[in-house]
């Protein structure tokens, strides 16, 4: 075989690899939408469960006479409503954590595990399409915001399933993620899609194995830790309201009595947060190496650099926040949404609108 034909065959076999890519990208797309579809299936019929019946009585009672007439001693006696207790004399939550989308109802925890079983299929789906997109060009399928896309979703996913397989109470995430994923997918494959290709010069070195890697498995973890704030912020306004005799919908009444209590919420995103930030510290770390080794110099406040700097800021002053007594609970998680903004901005932003050495956006 000539040289000539060498080339062109491996050309072929690359398209076919990257055609099969895009082929199982979609297809993982299709699974996660089922996915979608059977979570929604676990929250409708989790609020028909004797839990959602419940918290609907509860509101409807909240909505009532404000007085309660019970029979004692063969007569009757007239009782005050009475109250919601959410916080407990030293002012931390007392409130039990809900029992998940399923509400407690069979057929709703039916959908929930089908749910997971293909989110489990959709997961492997798309990891299966990023290493094929990675074979297509022979190196790992990071040099770019497309692949980057693909491959960020997939570990969000991976992500969630280990905590399921930790056995952890976590799968009220399985909507948001999904849905989520869904979104950076459907942008993936339209707005930022780019045709396989080799890297940028200033990529060929096996720092990019170390300092990207590390750079998709802590913005993953963050965007965890990013829902769990969100949902402990709802959570957190619901119970206030109780506590102060307020009167929620019946729509926020099932939905947020499923959730786990806020102090829960909260708790998760603090140890999500915490757990990942040193390794944001190495990804930092090494990217200030592989720029000294591809540029001769560790750190040039380059906007990439720059941006990390500030999310490593936004996510140590959350920390010190959250550990500070005067900044526990929604101060320190509004903190958390803006480091979250940050490391957003970082990528999306940076990458789109703002110029550098780091402009491998491929858009």
């Amino acid at each position: 075989m000539t040289l000539a034909a060498a080339t062109d065959l491996a050309a072929a076999t690359n398209e076919h690899l990257a055609n099969v890519s895009n082929t199982l990208i979609y297809s993982s797309m299709a699974v996660y939408t089922l996915a979608f579809l059977a979570y929604i299936a676990e929250w409708t019929f989790g609020s028909r469960s004797k839990i959602g019946r419940t918290a609907a009585a509860l509101t409807g009672a909240q909505k009532a006479a404000p007085a309660v007439t019970v029979k004692k001693a063969g007569g009757t006696t007239v009782l005050e409503r009475p109250e919601v207790v959410v916080r407990s004399a030293s002012g931390a939550r007392d409130v039990p954590d809900g029992p998940g989308a399923h509400g407690g109802d069979e057929q709703g925890d039916l959908y929930g595990r089908i749910a997971v079983s293909l989110t489990v299929l959709a997961f492997l789906v798309e990891l299966s399409g990023v290493i094929a997109r990675a074979a297509s060009v022979g190196r790992a399928p990071w040099g770019n915001m497309y692949e980057f896309n693909i491959t960020f979703s997939t570990v969000a996913v991976g992500v969630y399933l280990t905590l399921l397989a930790l056995r952890k109470n976590v799968r009220w995430l399985g909507l948001f993620l999904v849905t989520t994923v869904l979104l950076d997918l459907g942008i993936a494959v339209t707005v930022l899609y780019t045709a396989s290709d080799q890297l940028v010069p200033a990529l060929h070195s096996y720092w990019l194995y170390i300092h990207v890697s590390t750079a998709i498995i802590c913005g993953a973890v963050f965007y965890v830790g990013a829902v769990g704030t969100m949902l402990y912020l709802f959570k957190d306004s619901y119970e206030n309201k109780l506590a102060t005799g307020g009167r929620p919908g019946a729509f926020a009444t099932s939905v947020m009595e499923r959730l786990p209590a806020s102090a829960s919420l909260d708790k998760f995103s603090y140890r999500v947060n915490a757990a990942v930030f040193p390794l944001w510290t190495f990804t930092i770390i090494a990217g200030a190496i592989w720029a000294e080794s591809a540029w001769g110099r560790y750190w040039g406040w380059d906007p990439k650099e720059t941006w990390a700097f500030i999310t490593w800021v936004a996510y140590a002053g959350y920390l010190h926040a959250r550990a500070t007594a005067g900044w526990k609970g929604r101060k320190a998680a509004y903190l958390a949404l803006i480091a979250f903004g940050c490391w957003l901005f970082n990528y999306y932003g940076v990458n789109i609108f703002v110029a550098g050495k780091h402009s491998y956006a491929g858009v």
